[in-house]
């Protein structure tokens, strides 16, 4: 593993241990030419996946982008960061696990947006916003109306 601090390729695995629910290995590392340490996770990865953009665009597919825009949406709410770390590797299994190597942008939002209703309203209106492209108020009041229970006659 190449040193980001000095570009050295020769570092050393000094602690190993499980993370991410046991889907991945955090390995930290130290580098003897520059003493820089660091650390990295290895992945499962089962199939190159390939993302498929409503232009017909297609590009590799990226987990790290897609838990920047989760943690966007998920900033400054009450769930634990080990949650949202499971919620994104279960959405990557999900992807991997239909088969497909060339995955519709459109499912991917709707997977997520799917598993951000199950954790927190909040996360999911705000990433929602971006992906469904609210306009203004009246867009934001529409969908969150749809989430609400629908009052009952009593």
């Amino acid at each position: 593993m190449r040193c980001p601090f000095c570009g050295n390729v020769d570092t050393q695995v000094k602690d190993s241990r499980p993370a991410e629910d046991n889907v991945a290995i955090r390995r930290r590392r130290f580098c003897p030419a520059c003493g820089g340490r660091f650390t990295t996770y290895e992945r499962v990865q089962l199939r190159d996946l390939v993302v498929v953009k409503s232009s017909g665009r297609r590009e590799d597919f990226d987990r790290d982008k897609l838990a920047r825009s989760i943690r966007i949406a998920m900033q400054k709410r009450p769930v634990e960061p080990e949650r949202i770390e499971q919620m994104i590797s279960g959405i990557v299994r999900r992807l991997e696990s239909t088969g497909e190597t060339d995955i519709p942008s459109k499912m991917i939002g709707e997977i997520v947006m799917e598993a951000l209703s199950r954790i927190d309203n909040v996360g999911y209106v705000r990433f929602a916003s971006v992906y469904k492209n609210f306009q203004d108020a009246g867009d934001f009041d529409k969908f969150v109306s749809e989430l609400r229970p629908a009052p009952t006659g009593d």
